[in-house]
Formats: structure tokens, sequence, C-alpha cells
């Protein structure tokens, strides 16, 4: 009653102080009721290859991340919904920090995939979480059983436009319980690999953590414009075929600033196997790595094959560094493979600890089947190392080609391998090979006769650039906030 003797100007002005201040209280029970449902909102910036105008949490479909409770059903809900905004500036998802418990899921087009820098993956061990797919239409049957092989933890095909990434959160594999199963030889499928991307184009993966892998950590295969990116992968060195990142049949590729420790290749680079490599006809062609750390005891830091039945052509790598490797690059192919390993460019490799800097074998054997073609021969040729330091190695180099059909175009120069004091006595080893060296110590073998200091510089390196190194990323911000 005591406003009925104010003026009515004075009215108004507390009248609309009580209400900001409802507003305010408004205001902040409302954030407190959202965090209390889990829905904390925040902001973040990362760079892609496109951003997205719409973006949700793993959270707002039921996500629960205490390492305990499956997300398969939140993570197929939440990519099923966005996926609505294909053609409407895309979607986010993004996955806060915590534990979540996962099967294997799909992702969609015009698709970002975001890890926040606390968040794990933890992948099942549920083996119900894992449906079984066909074997790949370029190997004929799986990898580790004849049959086909689990779905990989984060998958997609037939996908344009799709972006995994994060503030370097973590996918964790864990792959003891599959490397107990395959050491036991108790698979009736091949081992899931963590993140695998078919018959795609414009594909992102980057600044992630990927621990533990089942079996291969990243596999882009049948796809196109490729980044990957800023990634580490760390596995035990005696965990099987747990290989980095395998381009398999893809075009135009990028791998740069990668951290990888496996118990297999770092780099695999992949066509196909066999026959069925040869029928499917897709070579793995404009593939660049950059910038690579690799640690594997017992594989290679960048492999070509043994897989390569559909072709091989125009890969470059430099500024490569290899500790305790087995070898720097290595050529694995065999009579039956068919196919071609051509035009591969290989530069500034510092190498630590090796037993070979340089390998390549005809003789790698390990067919699909007993139906390939004993005529099918593979080319071998323009093979181009330059560059390169190495030490405490146990042999420069084994290379050996196929009697009747050599490897040829071998160019190597200014590469100075120092010798470990228990080294091979004999550094090098060359059979059905040819070639030229310039500047090389230890001093090749008679195959690759040395051409003189003066030509150190002999060897290619190509001087354009690819389409993929003129992919430029955007800065993309978001805060979060519910659909």
């Amino acid at each position: 009653m005591e406003l009925l003797g104010r003026s009515p100007m004075k009215t108004q002005v507390i009248i609309k102080l009580v209400l900001v201040v409802l507003l305010v209280v408004a205001m902040l029970r409302g954030a407190e009721s959202r965090r209390a449902k889990g829905k904390i909102f925040e902001s973040f910036e990362y760079t892609a290859m496109n951003c997205r105008a719409h973006s949700a949490s793993l959270t707002d479909f039921g996500g629960v991340g205490d390492g305990k409770t499956s997300n398969t059903k939140a993570f197929h809900a939440a990519v099923s919904q966005l996926s609505q905004y294909e053609t409407q500036g895309g979607a986010q998802l993004f996955v806060p920090a915590g534990k979540w418990l996962t099967g294997s899921f799909n992702l969609t087009s015009h698709f970002t995939l975001y890890l926040h820098k606390d968040a794990v993956l933890l992948a099942s061990q549920d083996i119900n979480e894992w449906p079984v797919l066909k074997a790949l239409p370029s190997y004929g049957r799986g990898r580790d059983a004849a049959a086909g092989r689990y779905t990989s933890l984060i998958w997609g095909t037939n996908l344009t436009d799709v972006v995994v990434t994060g503030d370097n959160g973590t996918i964790d594999g864990q792959g003891e319980f599959w490397w107990q199963q395959f050491h036991k030889k108790k698979l009736k499928y091949t081992r899931p690999y963590l993140i695998e991307i078919m018959f795609s184009t414009d594909v992102q993966i980057s600044n992630l953590t990927l621990l533990n892998s089942p079996s291969w950590n990243v596999h882009p295969v049948y796809s196109s414009n490729i980044l990957v990116k800023g990634i580490t992968i760390i596995a035990p060195i005696s965990s099987p075929n747990t290989d980095g990142i395998n381009p398999d049949s893809c075009t135009n590729t990028r791998i740069e600033d990668c951290y990888i420790v496996s118990g297999d290749d770092c780099v695999a680079v992949k066509s196909g196997w066999d026959e069925y490599g040869i029928a499917f006809g897709m070579p793995t062609k404009q593939l660049v790595v950059r910038r690579l750390t690799c640690i594997s005891p017992y594989s290679a830091t960048i492999a070509l094959g043994s897989e390569m039945s559909g072709g091989i052509q125009d890969v470059r790598a430099e500024d490569i560094v290899a500790i305790h490797t087995e070898s720097g690059v290595r050529i694995k192919t065999a009579v039956g493979r068919g196919g071609y390993v051509k035009d591969i460019y290989a530069r500034r490799f510092t190498m630590h600890t090796m037993k070979w800097a340089f390998w390549m074998t005809g003789n790698y054997g390990s067919h699909a089947d007993d139906k390939y073609d004993k005529n099918a021969l593979p080319e071998i040729k323009n093979i181009n190392y330059r560059d390169m330091v190495a030490d405490n190695v146990t042999m420069a180099a084994r290379l050996e080609g196929i009697a009747d059909h050599p490897f040829t175009g071998i160019c190597i120069s200014n590469v100075t391998i120092g010798l470990a004091v228990k080294a091979k006595k004999q550094p090098w080893t060359c059979t059905d090979i040819e070639g030229i060296t310039s500047g090389v110590t230890p001093r090749p073998c008679d195959l690759l006769p040395d051409q003189g200091a003066e030509k150190a510089k002999a060897c290619d390196f190509p001087a354009d650039d690819l389409p993929i190194d003129r992919v430029e990323l955007k800065q993309c911000t978001y805060r979060m906030s519910s659909l």
C-alpha cells in the first residue's frame, strides 16, 4: 500500500527494478537447472575444412560419461538426428569431458565429431556391440580370418565433408581383449579398426590421441581429399598389426605432424590384395607424408604394400624422424601381386637405431588365397631417396627384387648411414635391382653404381604442389547450445 503514496514516475521505476531483479534470478535458476541436467554450455575454437551451423552435445541424447554405461545408442541417436542438418549448414556433435564407453557407431555427411580435451571414448569389450561387415572388395577376405570383419569403432561410408577432431581428446580401443583373441586364434572375423572412412571425399581426422587399437588405427579406404593431422598414436610395440595410418586405394591424401608408437608400420600405403586388388583396380596416388615421428622396433616408418595390387604412385615423404624402428622406407610385394609401386620420393629423413635404413623385397608372400595369378608380376620403378642421415644402423640396405623382373630406377643420393658397433659385415645386400647412387656412405653395392659426389642432389623430388596441399583450414568457433 506504500506505493500508493508515491508519484507515478517513482512507482514505474520501482516496478522496472523489481522486474529486472526477477529476470536475473530466473536466468540464474535456469543456468543452475541446465547444469543440473548435465548441459554444460562451453565455447571453443578449432580449425577444420568446414565449420557447422548446428551443434549438440552427446548428453542431449542420453550420453553418460562414467566409463561404465554404454553410449552406443546415444551416439547412434545423435548422428541420426544431426543428419537432418546435412543440407542446412551441417552439424557438430560435442563429446564433453568424461569416459564414454561405446561400441561401433557411424558418421554422416557435413558432420563434425569433436572431443573435449578430457573426453575419452572407451571401446566396448562387448562383442555384440560390433556389427560384422563383408570383407573389403579389394581384399576378398579379412586380414585375420577368411570371413568378414567387425565394424570399426568410428566409421562411415559414402560420405562427403566429415571431420573427426578435438582438443587432443582420446580414443582408447582397449585392444588387449582383441590381441588375446587374435593370438589364441579364436577370432571368427577380422578385428575392428579405430577409425575407418570408406567411399568418401573431403575427410579430416585431426588433433586426437589414439590408444591401444584392436588392429589398424586410421584407415581411409576408397576415398579422396583426406587430411590426417596432429594425431598421436600409441600402442605396445609388441601388439599385433596396430598400424598407425593406412591410406588404402585413396587419392589426394595429406598426413602430417603425427607421432606414432606401434607394433606395426607407422604409415602403411595399400591398394588391395592379389587378384582382388587387381580386379578392383583403385590405386593409392598423390600422397604426402611430412613431419612424422615413428617408433616401431619390428616394422617400418613408411611401408608401401604388401597389399598393393591396385597400384601405388606419386608418394612424397619428407621431414621424417624414425627412432628404434626396423626400417625407414620399406617396399613389400610378391609374385602374384601385380600392380605397381612407382614415382616414390623421400627426403630429409633422420633415423636413429635401425635394423635397415632401406628395405625392398619382391618375395613377401602372404597371399589372400591360392587363386592368385602366378604370372601377375608387380612393377617397381622410379624410387628416389635423398638427403638422409642415420646412426646406429645394423645394415644400410636390403634390396631384393624379383628374378628376371628387377626393380628399376632406384636413386639414392646424399645419404650418410652410421653403422652400429655390431653391424653386419656386408652393409648392402642387392639382388635383381637397377639404379644409381651419389654421395652415399657406406659404399653401395655394385648394382647401384656411384655417380660421384657432384651429383649428390641427383634424385628427384617434385617441386609442384598436390591439390591436397592447397586445402586451407577455416577457424571454427562454437558456443554450445542445445538443439
